[in-house]
C-alpha cells in the first residue's frame, strides 16, 4: 500500500470537522486500493494482523456494524464485539469504566456508536486507544460521509464543483451534518431540502443553500441524497403524516422522469420504501445505493489501516 508513506493528520476519526481535505483524499486513494482487493478472489490482506479492534455499540446498528466487522476481517484484525444491551452498562456502569475494562484486554482500537453527541470526543481524552466514531447521536457519522463522497467521486469522476442535494430529515441526521462538512471540504455545492420543521436553524452558516420545494432541489442538483425520516429521534410530530411527507418530499419515478437531465440517487439506509423513495427509483439505474454499501467496506478498511499506521 503506497498510501502508507503519507499519514493522516489526526490520531482518531471523531468527525469530519477534524479532517483536512488532504486527509480525505488520502483515505480515498487508500480505499481505491482496498476496493481492488475486495474484487479479487482472495479478499483478505494481512495489514492489521497484530491489531485488536473492539466494536462498542451503545445503540442498535446493522449495516454500519456489519460493514466495520467485514472491513476488520478483510484486514486480518482480531475483533471483539460489544453490545450495550447485553452488558454491565444496563447495570449502571459508566462509559469510561466500560471502555477501560475492554482496553484492559489489550485492545488497540475502538469503533464506537453512542446515542450522545460528543461521546467519542469525551472518551478520546480519557483512554489510551484510537477511536473511530461510528455515529454519535444526531451529531456526526464520519465514515458514512466518507463513503458517500467516495461513491460520488466514483460515479461522477470528482466531487469538486458538483451540486449535491441532501433531502429529508436534516434536523435529526448525523449523516447530513457529516456529509455537508465533507462535501464542502471537497469543493462541492450543497443544498438541503425538507419541511421547514426538519431544517435546523442557522444551517446556512455551514455554507449550504436551503430549499423547501423538492422539484426545485432536484432540478438544481447532480446528486440527490435521500435521508430516512428518523421517527425514533422525534419526540414531537414534525409533519402531519408519513403519507403527506411522501406526497411532498418522496422521490418517485414520475418525478425523476419529469427532469430534463439524469441525476444520481443515493440513500444511507435503511430505506423506508414508499416514504422517502419508491422501489422503482431505489432499484433503478440512477441509484448507487448498493455501490455505497460496497464502498463502505473499502472506505472503512482505509480508515482503520491509516489510523493503525499512526500507532506508537
Amino acid at each position: 500500500m503506497t498510501a502508507s508513506i503519507r499519514q493522516l493528520s489526526t490520531n482518531h476519526l471523531l468527525g469530519i470537522k477534524d479532517l483536512q481535505a488532504t486527509d480525505i483524499e488520502l483515505i480515498f486513494e487508500t480505499a481505491d486500493n482496498f476496493k481492488d482487493v475486495l474484487n479479487r478472489p482472495i479478499k483478505k490482506v494481512p495489514s492489521l494482523r497484530d491489531i485488536t479492534i473492539a466494536n462498542v455499540f451503545f445503540e442498535n446498528s446493522t449495516r454500519t456494524r456489519l460493514s466495520f466487522e467485514l472491513a476488520e476481517k478483510r484486514l486480518s484484525a482480531d475483533i471483539v464485539n460489544f453490545a450495550a444491551s447485553s452488558s454491565s452498562v444496563s447495570k449502571g456502569e459508566t462509559l469510561i469504566d466500560t471502555v477501560n475494562n475492554i482496553l484492559a484486554m489489550k485492545v488497540d482500537m475502538i469503533v464506537m456508536r453512542h446515542p450522545y453527541p460528543g461521546a467519542g470526543v469525551f472518551l478520546s481524552k480519557h483512554v489510551d486507544a484510537q477511536l473511530v466514531n461510528a455515529g454519535d447521536g444526531a451529531h456526526e457519522h464520519p465514515t458514512q460521509a466518507l463513503l458517500d463522497a467516495f461513491s460520488i467521486r466514483e460515479r461522477l469522476g470528482d466531487v469538486a464543483g458538483k451540486k449535491i442535494a441532501i433531502i429529508g430529515d436534516i434536523l435529526h441526521s448525523r449523516v447530513a451534518l457529516s456529509n455537508i462538512l465533507c462535501l464542502r471540504k471537497l469543493g462541492a455545492e450543497v443544498m438541503v431540502c425538507g419541511p421547514t420543521t426538519l431544517i435546523p436553524r442557522y444551517i446556512e452558516s455551514l455554507g449550504v443553500k436551503v430549499e423547501y420545494n423538492l422539484l426545485s432541489a432536484l432540478r438544481w442538483c447532480d446528486v440527490a441524497n435521500m435521508l430516512r425520516i428518523q421517527l425514533e429521534r422525534q419526540d414531537i410530530a414534525y409533519f402531519p403524516s408519513l403519507r403527506e411527507y411522501s406526497m411532498l418530499y418522496g422521490l418517485n419515478k414520475q418525478l425523476l422522469d419529469s427532469l430534463d437531465k439524469e441525476i444520481t440517487i443515493m440513500h444511507p439506509g435503511p430505506i423506508n420504501r414508499g416514504v422517502e423513495i419508491t422501489s422503482d427509483v431505489a432499484d433503478s439505474g440512477h441509484s448507487i445505493i448498493l455501490d455505497q454499501v460496497q464502498n463502505g467496506v473499502a472506505v472503512r478498511m482505509a480508515v482503520l489501516y491509516l489510523l493503525a499506521g499512526k500507532r506508537g
